[in-house]
């Protein structure tokens, strides 16, 4: 008797994880933690984004284009699947709506994607602008190091205006025929991800709910949005949300997420039961 085999994640066209700012697709460690294999382990066919990891949304965009048409060639599929964390979701946006991949993409999926900006940042860029130029001088030349082509600093920050994004929403609209869906995060208390606490407070005073980075309102995009929450009391961070613990929140209590691979395997699932 054949051993049973799990398709559950077996959609039509392949998935292209693609990851946000600060953060290159290596081998190891590996910025999806346990997601990919969850996925390829249920039929999923699993690919990586590879742009820059400071490079501006433009850069990225090209460079996502670039991947797209890669894995179409390799794949002889005529679409992909997106699932993009952060930055990546709005890097993925321009290269459907400006760079003509549109009709290679059958859906995009963000989590915790900044697609309306931040407040907060609006309020950073008070600064006076040679810290800024200072900051983005030391990260550009640091990161080349470790393999960017075009970092950007200051200008991928400038991106997270609420200004620059509502330009950036009114230029990029969605493409016709692609599924566009988005996942909102929500730490419940600044101590839910130490990493993040400080910022989830001030993000929470500003601009309210949110995973330490991202609000809630920003997040949310697309014909179908959603929000999670963790079935436990510390709630899910924007780290949380790729998995970089390695392990589940903890054992379910009453409604709500008790692991995030869970959330991924869900998503494909859910692509492969509408034919994508």
């Amino acid at each position: 008797m054949n051993a049973f085999v799990d398709e559950k994640c077996k959609t039509r066209s392949p998935i292209v994880l693609v990851h946000g700012a600060g953060f290159r697709d290596l081998k190891w460690p590996v910025y999806w933690g346990r997601i990919p294999d969850e996925l390829e382990k249920r039929g999923a066919a699993v690919y990586y984004g590879l742009q820059d990891c400071w490079g501006s949304v433009e850069t990225n965009a090209a460079a996502i284009a670039e991947r797209i048409d890669e894995i179409l060639a390799e794949t002889g599929c005529d679409k992909v699947n997106v699932i993009a964390h952060s930055k990546g979701g709005l890097d993925v946006r321009m290269a459907a709506s400006s760079l003509g991949s549109g009709g290679k993409i059958a859906s995009i999926t963000t989590v915790a994607t900044p697609h309306r900006g931040s407040k907060v940042i609006d309020r950073l860029f008070r600064a006076p602008r040679p810290l800024w130029n200072i900051a983005a001088f030391a990260v550009d030349n640091w990161i080349r190091l470790v393999g960017d082509r075009k970092p950007d600093f200051l200008k991928l920050c400038q991106g997270f205006t609420t200004g620059a994004m509502d330009r950036f929403n009114e230029e990029n609209p969605d493409v016709p025929g692609i599924l566009y869906q988005s996942y909102a995060c929500v730490m419940r208390h600044p101590f839910s991800d130490i990493n993040l606490s400080t910022a989830n407070w001030i993000v929470g005073r500003i601009e309210g709910p949110n995973d330490g980075l991202v609000s809630v309102e920003s997040a949310l995009w697309g014909t179908e949005r959603h929000v999670l929450r963790s079935g436990v009391f510390r709630g899910i961070s924007h780290l949380d949300a790729i998995d970089l613990r390695r392990m589940p929140f903890t054992k379910k209590r009453g409604d709500g997420v008790s692991d995030i691979c869970d959330v991924y395997v869900d998503i494909a699932a859910d692509l492969k039961a509408r034919g994508l």
